[in-house]
This record gives C-alpha cells, sequence and structure tokens, in this order.
C-alpha cells in the first residue's frame, strides 16, 4: 500500500461533517489590506522555517531541508499582489497546498537550488517534489510550553482544591437549603461531585434570591460553577492544522505521495506529528474534548475552523530552542501607509535525534 493509499484511507473515514473531500474547494478572496500583526506573524513563521530548515543541515550528513512554500513578500495593497494571490488559488486547487519545507536524499540535491526550490517552475518541481522522503508544514507559537504546562497544572490543581472546598460547605453548611423541594435535587449533585469528574460535570447556577440563605447557597454555586469551568478550559498547547487545509494537504499528497507532517515551534522546543497520525485523531470522534479541540473562527488563525491537537501527543523533535534576536521594523503601503512589525533573526534549535529519526521513519545510521 502506497503512502498517498494510507491517507485515503483514513480520509474516507473522516466524517463529511467535519472535512468533505468530494465538494468543490471554496476559493479564498484577496485581503484589501495588511496589518501589523500580519507582518509580525509572518516574520514569526519564516524564523520558524529558519530554524527546523537550519537544524536539519547542520545535523544531517546523508539528508538536506529545502525550502518548498511560497516565499513571496508581498502583501495585500502591494502592486501585484492581488495576481499573486491568484495564482496561489489556482495553485492550491491544482496540486494541494505545499508544505515549507522538504527534506531529501543528499544524493537528489543540486547545488543550484541553494537551499530554495520555492520560484522554480512547476514542470521542474512535478519533476524534483517527488523524491522528497518528507515534506514539513511548520507552524509557530507564541509561547513557551513548558513554562504554560508549568502554569496550567498549577491552575488546574487550584481550581480543583477550591471546587472541592465549596462542595464541602455546601454539604455541611447548607443542609436547610437543599432539604425541601426542589433543592433536593442538589444534594445528588454535590455527592457526585469528585476530583476525576469535575472536568466534564455540567450544571446551571439557579439564581435564587428570595432569601438571604437562598442567596448565599446561590453565590456558593456560582463559585463552583467558575471553578469548574477553569478545570474544563482547554490546558494544552496544540499543533494547530486548520480544517480547510486538511483538504489542501491531501490534495498534496495526492498529487506527489510524500509523507506530510507538521511541525509546531515554541520559542523553547519543537513537536511535530504526521498529517497520518493527524487523521487518525480526527477519525476518532471519542479524543474530541480531551485529545483535541475542533474551535471556529479562531483569530489567531485567520478567524478559520481549527483543529487544536495537544502538541505533547506528538514527538518532540527539538529538546532546546535558543531565543532569537528581534527588534522592530517599518513598511510603507501604498497611500503613504505605515506598518511597524517585529522580525526576528537567529536563535537556534537542538534536535531530539532519536524523536527526529522516529517520526520520520529514517534509521540512524543513515542520517
Amino acid at each position: 500500500m502506497t503512502y498517498h493509499q494510507k491517507i485515503l484511507s483514513l480520509a474516507n473515514q473522516i466524517p463529511m461533517t467535519l472535512v468533505d473531500f468530494d465538494s468543490e474547494r471554496k476559493r479564498g478572496r484577496a485581503p484589501t489590506q495588511a496589518f501589523s500583526e500580519f507582518l509580525t506573524n509572518r516574520e514569526q513563521g519564516d524564523w520558524a522555517e529558519r530554524l527546523v530548515l537550519r537544524a536539519i543541515n547542520e545535523t544531517s550528513k546523508n539528508y538536506i531541508a529545502i525550502q518548498y512554500g511560497k516565499s513571496d513578500n508581498l502583501v495585500a495593497g502591494d502592486e501585484g499582489f492581488v495576481e499573486f494571490y491568484e495564482s496561489y488559488q489556482d495553485e492550491l486547487d491544482e496540486i494541494g497546498k505545499r508544505p515549507d519545507i522538504l527534506v531529501f536524499k543528499k544524493e537528489f540535491y543540486k547545488s543550484e537550488w541553494g537551499y530554495d526550490i520555492s520560484q522554480l517552475p512547476m514542470e521542474q518541481l512535478n519533476k524534483i517534489v517527488p523524491n522528497a522522503i518528507a515534506g514539513l508544514e511548520i507552524r509557530s507559537s507564541s509561547f513557551l510550553i513548558e513554562k504554560y504546562a508549568k502554569v496550567i497544572k498549577q491552575r488546574t490543581f487550584e481550581a480543583k482544591r477550591g471546587a472541592l472546598q465549596i462542595r464541602d460547605e455546601l454539604l455541611n453548611d447548607y443542609q436547610d437549603v437543599f432539604s425541601t423541594g426542589n433543592r433536593a435535587k442538589w444534594l445528588d449533585v454535590l455527592n457526585s461531585l469528585t476530583e476525576d469528574n469535575l472536568s466534564i460535570i455540567s450544571f446551571k447556577v439557579p439564581g435564587w434570591r428570595s432569601s438571604i440563605r437562598l442567596s448565599e447557597a446561590n453565590s456558593k454555586l456560582k463559585q463552583l460553577k467558575l471553578f469548574v469551568n477553569e478545570i474544563q478550559k482547554r490546558d494544552f498547547l496544540s499543533i494547530t492544522p486548520k480544517v480547510e487545509d486538511i483538504k489542501v494537504v491531501y490534495k498534496w499528497v495526492e498529487t506527489y505521495n510524500v509523507p506530510h507532517y507538521y511541525f509546531q515551534v515554541f520559542f523553547d522546543k519543537v513537536y511535530g506529528m504526521s498529517y497520518e497520525k493527524i487523521l487518525k485523531l480526527i477519525c476518532d470522534s471519542d479524543r474530541e474534548g480531551s485529545d483535541y479541540f475542533i474551535e471556529g473562527n479562531d483569530a489567531k488563525n485567520q478567524n478559520k475552523t481549527t483543529i487544536k491537537i495537544n502538541s505533547k501527543l506528538g514527538k518532540e523533535v527539538a529538546y532546546k530552542v535558543e531565543m532569537p534576536e528581534h527588534k522592530s521594523e517599518m513598511r510603507e503601503l501604498g497611500r503613504g501607509r505605515l506598518l511597524f512589525y517585529v522580525t526576528f533573526k537567529g536563535g537556534r534549535a537542538y534536535l531530539n535525534i532519536s524523536n527526529l529519526l522516529s517520526l520520520l521513519d529514517i534509521r540512524e545510521e543513515e542520517f
């Protein structure tokens, strides 16, 4: 079975309500103006790509990483941007979404490529790309993942402790409130609360106000609800494929039959996950709400519906990232409009070789 055939088998198991592989892709509309946040995000993404590319090329003796994704510097408002954008939409329909980086065995590399084949004509790329052993989609995140995990773990611990304390106060001090009428059902709710089920329990605060005791109990239930809401928030940083990208990545895999991977670059570590594993995860509806979430109108991803997968379900492919230098830059657009944004330079990723090779299915002696 070819790689594409394995991916096709998984794609056929994904509900059409999430990704409809048979429907015509809706073309994007060219934005009319750029913003500072967009330029900063693009600069950060470009830095993350350089970081991964450099780490592989400085470490491997037999493999080489090459820039493949579109790298034009045009933004909305620049002359020629609309034509560039429409050409990109045509390409998505023709071959799918290019990954940012391709990894080749060095025997296929030609020095005239200069570590960048993104601008080569399609006729030439169609001969080069199938020789790649992996395509890497690089995503960046403005977080330190280890610090985030530590803070969230403490936050959840404190919320659970607070919730159980209020549960006990309600059961011990407000028996009179819950002993009669419809309010008696709250005894069952409160007695059923445990540390393990606080992450899934659901209830609505009643809004009692007709006596001091009822008002006090209602306030306690409101505090309990706040703690429960805190516990039930997504508690991990994620690898973040957009739902619409699942479809155009499939198109690229169909075109070239090259294994595809997502790398999420944080400012302290890098995690990787195969496109194949992403499809397996979203085929399993039982894991939604724990190992992954589907969030619509995600502001951090162009307000697109995004799949948020726990990064630590992937492999830690870089155990350390050195912080880059960063500085402010200015760009003047048409009509004299100025945009100020942040650029990133330097930094270094230290690869976890065994995890990287396991992810990309490369033998250690070959690398």
